[in-house]
């Protein structure tokens, strides 16, 4: 088995065929080239010009482990590709055309045994989670104009651009290697980095110019909320909105009075009142703030002599997010959060969601892995379909800007 790196050492097969990437990537300048080259391998028809990197190919595929390891390989051949066009901005759209060489198998028989097991391993790649982590990269390099203009159309995986918290879930696999890993954080600072200098551009514009009507030949809203909701959004997550406070001033204030020499048991009727005060009392008490209070009630109760730790706070976090958000990708029911998103709308709930993050910082990937299931759920669905779930997403990325970004000293 083909593991993150840890341990993991390529046959002298598997080391043929990356080598021979690795050099046609440092000889090769032209992307068409390399992906010309990429496809007569392991999509041509004829045997290889190379004939000592086509038969080490061939003892790949013939090998017993060969379902189970060729998509691995066949991902990291991809690997070598793709990490050297991502460092010039000029070669990104080699990415997709890359990726989209899995999508049409050759027409006409294969030439050879190698070639038709090929053909096969090829299609049972396209069903596997690294070709949908290389499809979603490949739609992150995909040009697009600045304004979705057919939600109807485009579906919500189209989006993942704009979504950098969502990067390591959406591009990586248990087995991605460590230098993938990397890849895609180093992805992830820079377009968080970009998205908080556009978000910086356009605010800077609000306030030189507070009564014109925005343009986007001007300046482009960052998001894709509507101008009223994006002024919402903001306000709510850097103004005052929880009894005088700030959401940070908020945080702070409950880990001084709640946290310190508590039991968890009465730090648990603080944090009901600490959450339960961003609902509008209308909609908690019909029921949600019952729920809440029962779910609090049941997270590990036999803990409720004991202080307050960071381990019980990010375990009490966790449930809540289950509670609240989804719990996982074998369980995904999210009638709470759906029903709390058209009930109070998102910057209400994703404040929620903060409150807790800003108590426990720790348990921020975990509430980012909550939205990837439910990303992952309905990424095949046109935009229009998901309308709460995009304006979640985009809430979801004001409130992480606003709160865990330089923008939120700034």
């Amino acid at each position: 088995m083909i593991d993150s790196g840890f341990g993991y050492c390529p046959s002298d097969d598997e080391q043929i065929l990356f080598a021979h990437f690795q050099r046609c990537v440092d000889t090769l300048d032209s992307p068409q080239e390399l992906i010309q080259n990429f496809r007569n391998l392991f999509l041509g028809e004829r045997d290889y010009s190379q004939s000592s990197v086509w038969q080490a190919l061939g003892r790949i595929v013939d090998a017993e482990s060969s379902d189970e390891t060729f998509p691995f390989i066949l991902n990291r051949c991809c690997y070598i590709l793709i990490n050297r066009w991502r460092t010039r901005s000029r070669l990104y759209s080699a990415i997709p055309s890359l990726v989209n060489l899995f999508e049409v198998l050759p027409p006409g028989l294969p030439s050879s045994w190698t070639a038709k097991r090929l053909r096969s391993l090829i299609q049972s790649f396209r069903e596997t989670e690294q070709y949908r982590a290389l499809r979603r990269l490949a739609q992150i390099y995909s040009e697009k104009p600045s304004i979705i203009t057919q939600p109807h159309t485009q579906t919500l995986e189209s989006l993942i651009v704009r979504y950098p918290f969502l990067y390591e879930q959406c591009l990586l696999t248990d087995h991605s290697t460590d230098e993938q890993r990397q890849q895609i954080r180093m992805m992830r600072r820079d377009a968080q980095q970009q998205f908080n200098e556009d978000l910086s551009q356009y605010l800077a514009y609000h306030r030189t110019h507070p009564d014109e009507q925005i343009h986007l030949e001007t300046v482009e809203n960052p998001t894709l909320l509507s101008e009223r909701k994006f002024r919402t959004a903001w306000k709510h997550f850097t103004g005052r909105v929880d009894g005088g406070y700030t959401y940070q001033e908020s945080a702070k204030l409950f880990l001084k009075q709640s946290v310190q020499s508590c039991p968890y048991r009465v730090f648990k009727e603080d944090l009901f009142d600490y959450l339960n005060s961003t609902v509008e009392a209308k909609y908690g008490e019909k029921r949600f703030s019952q729920r809440l209070y029962e779910v609090l009630q049941d997270t590990l109760p036999h803990n409720h002599s004991q202080t307050v730790n960071h381990s019980l706070l990010a375990s009490t976090c966790r449930k809540l997010f289950n509670f609240i958000v989804v719990e996982s990708p074998q369980n995904p029911s999210h009638f709470v959060f759906l029903d709390l998103i058209n009930n109070l709308g998102a910057s209400r709930v994703i404040g929620m969601l903060i409150k807790m993050v800003l108590i426990c910082r720790k348990v921020k990937a975990d509430l980012e892995k909550r939205f990837f299931v439910l990303f992952n759920h309905y990424a095949t669905f046109p935009q229009d379909q998901v309308a709460w779930l995009v304006e979640s997403l985009e809430t979801l990325n004001i409130a992480l800007s606003a709160n865990f970004t330089a923008l939120a000293s700034s």
